[in-house]
């Protein structure tokens, strides 16, 4: 059977592929995987960026394949089974890839926290700053090292894969800027003013003769 001939006979899905599912299609290009090897691949590769759950791979997997988007293999070991694209997979993907892509949103559940953080108490909010800076700092220490191992001719053997990591490095050094440009207050409380017992509501300045 011709690649022509099954493009136009392999059932396409009857709703546009979501970004979830175009990604898993987008790896098995490299060739099959198990749902497993799909997993840790997101995670290894997209997972700084874009959330995808086991539950999901799983979902969508199966959802693809009674779309005829991928074929199933036959079970290996530990009842894994391997998952290839078809051409009709391809070609969805191709339309997918083609589509403008949404706008981002953005989910910062650290800054929702900041923006009601006078709800907190001073050290707690600092504990959290702390917490995520540490998280983030160790993130941009992990790109860099992925960065500093490219080899020179990187930018030409696969750009897109190193504009997606300037761009992991450029966000992790941006948010370190944030922290670090923080009120003193909020990263450390021993900065923060505090009225001395019993002058609540006294105007400041010189003492009354």
């Amino acid at each position: 059977m011709s690649s022509e001939y099954a493009k136009e006979h392999t059932p396409m899905p009857d709703r546009p592929l979501n970004a979830t599912a175009a990604s898993l299609l987008g790896f098995l290009h490299d060739g099959p995987m198990t749902g497993w090897d799909l997993v840790t691949v997101a995670e290894q590769r997209i997972g700084a960026f874009w959330s995808l759950t086991q539950s999901q791979v799983y979902r969508e997997l199966s959802a693809m394949a009674a779309a005829g988007l991928v074929r199933a293999g036959e079970r290996g070991r530990r009842d894994r089974q391997p998952y290839e694209i078809t051409e009709a997979g391809r070609a969805a993907f191709a339309e997918w890839a083609a589509r403008p892509p949404a706008e981002e949103t953005i989910r910062f559940p650290l800054l929702l926290t900041v923006l009601f953080g006078r709800h907190l108490p001073a050290d707690r909010m600092a504990a959290f700053l702390a917490q995520h800076r540490a998280a983030h700092a160790d993130r941009l220490g992990g790109y860099e090292q992925v960065a500093a191992a490219l080899p020179e001719d990187a930018d030409t053997v696969d750009p897109y894969s190193v504009a997606t990591l300037r761009f992991g490095l450029a966000y992790e050094r941006a948010v370190l800027d944030w922290f670090d440009a923080l009120p003193p207050a909020l990263r450390d409380p021993a900065t923060e003013p505090r009225n001395t017992p019993g002058t609540e509501g006294r105007p400041t300045g010189d003492a009354e003769d």
